[in-house]
């Protein structure tokens, strides 16, 4: 009895022992097996198993674009530190095993669901073109790399994963997005999504941002001093201001709704610009107006400014010169803006064919979508037979350019204006356009200067005015 004891324990022992060494993994797939017998970890043929021992100490498997369905056996591969696993059919994937992974490429399948939450030394996760509708990446803190386009999440929160440097979120139907702690964000595509708003703010260190194709009603890229290429085209943009991103090379910031571009940054001529369909937009603000823009699109856009301000010349406004009554004065029918008594088309408005029986000033405010112009000119009701304007500003803005003396009744025969030294610079006929400022060809400085005027009845009037440049 007791040798018959001791025979069954040393068969036990020696059945153990050649299991123990001999333990295989069910591999269903054969199109995996055949790549596992391919890559020298399994024998042919083809019988749905492979060693354990083959794969446990297997750190980087590539098994990409082999036509495999299932991937059943990977939770022997325990040792795994990188598994390229894309452009098969794979429909679901357990890691839950491979918790050493690193690098997980499985793009391209057919994956509902996938569960990373064991996987915390995971640094690169490629899982787009999929059927995903949830990830979490709460857990994969080390997360350096995380490209998920192409799927059908709606939601993503990737603010446990600080050292973020890669994040492609594109084609999926996300309707925010919170990257104020990815503070190393070098590049970011989350374009073709539902995003109202983007913060950008805290990612300095980006030089790639598309956001196309969202519904984006501001975009703040100041911060963004590194910036190179972005594509901002198809939301709502109103205004973009890229003042501050001297790297820019290209931009494409098409089919928004633009009023404002300011591009004057130090480098458009280095820079590709895609501007086009922006059918409001009526200016844009550059380097040097006058360089070649040819490349940039719309090609035959012209309206090129230094200034945002100077964006009101695009903008048709009539002007009226001064008028100089003893009666009243009649408001002429306009083309190009309306009456109004105070700037900025405030004030009480005034229409054609209104009589203005007092002194005022009078604006003709005029405004596109995008942009205003004004104009304005002074009504004076003059109870004397003559006006003579206390100063001019000889500007060539059309306004105040001459000094001129009015003479309602004809009771001017001649003037003569002196410098404060007396000196003669200028002597005016009767009718005459006025004196412009200048001596012998050259503009004089602002100062005071004198004239004395003579009358038809002989009496001679005297006084002074001023010159303002």
């Amino acid at each position: 009895m007791w040798v018959t004891k001791k025979y069954y324990v040393g068969f036990f022992l020696t059945f153990i022992g050649v299991v123990g060494v001999s333990q295989n993994t069910a591999i269903p797939d054969p199109n995996f097996e055949q790549e596992l017998i391919l890559q020298g970890f399994d024998t042919a043929p083809i019988d749905g198993f492979v060693p354990t021992a083959n794969i446990i100490g297997i750190t980087n498997l590539d098994v990409a674009s082999k036509n495999i369905s299932d991937l059943t056996g990977i939770e022997a591969f325990t040792n795994l530190i990188t598994l390229n696993c894309a452009v098969n059919f794979l429909t679901s994937l357990d890691l839950s095993k491979n918790t050493k992974l690193e690098e997980l490429f499985m793009y391209n399948n057919q994956i509902t669901s996938i569960d990373v939450t064991l996987l915390t030394k995971l640094k690169i996760f490629w899982c787009h073109s999929n059927q995903l509708s949830n990830l979490d990446v709460t857990k994969n803190t080390g997360l350096i790399s995380l490209v998920c386009w192409d799927n059908n999440l709606t939601s993503l929160n990737t603010l446990n994963n600080p050292n973020l440097n890669v994040l492609v979120c594109e084609q999926n139907q996300i309707t925010s997005l919170n990257v104020t702690n990815n503070k190393t964000l070098n590049r970011f595509q989350c374009g073709n999504n539902q995003l109202t708003s983007l913060n950008v703010n805290n990612n300095t260190n980006l030089t790639y941002l598309s956001c196309e194709q969202n519904f984006l009603t501001t975009l703040n890229v100041t911060n963004n001093k590194s910036l190179q290429t972005i594509y901002c085209n198809n939301n709502q943009l109103a205004e973009l201001d890229f003042t501050q991103n001297s790297s820019l090379t290209t931009l494409d910031c098409s089919n928004n709704e633009l009023c404002k571009l300011n591009l004057r940054n130090g480098n458009n001529s280095n820079t590709i610009v895609n501007f086009s369909d922006n059918i409001n937009l009526n200016c844009v603000v550059v380097d040097n107006p006058s360089a070649a823009h040819a490349i940039w699109n719309p090609a035959t856009f012209s309206n090129y400014v230094s200034a945002q301000d100077q964006c009101r010349i695009f903008v048709n406004v009539d002007t009226l010169d001064s008028v100089f009554t003893q009666t009243t004065y009649t408001l002429p029918a306009l083309t190009y803006g309306n009456y109004f008594t105070q700037s900025g088309g405030t004030g009480t408005p005034l229409f054609a064919g209104d009589i203005i029986n007092n002194s005022q000033i009078i604006y003709i405010y005029n405004e596109s979508f995008c942009a205003t112009n004004e104009s304005s000119f002074s009504v004076l009701i003059i109870t004397e037979d003559y006006y003579i304007p206390k100063y001019f500003t000889p500007n060539n803005d059309g306004i105040h350019d001459y000094w001129k003396v009015q003479d309602f009744n004809n009771s001017i025969k001649n003037i003569a204006i002196f410098d404060r030294f007396g000196k003669l610079l200028k002597y005016l006929p009767t009718n005459s356009i006025g004196w412009n400022g200048s001596f012998k060809g050259e503009l004089l400085k602002t100062d005071t200067y004198w004239y004395v005027i003579s009358l038809t009845t002989g009496e001679t009037i005297r006084g002074y005015f001023a010159l303002k440049r």
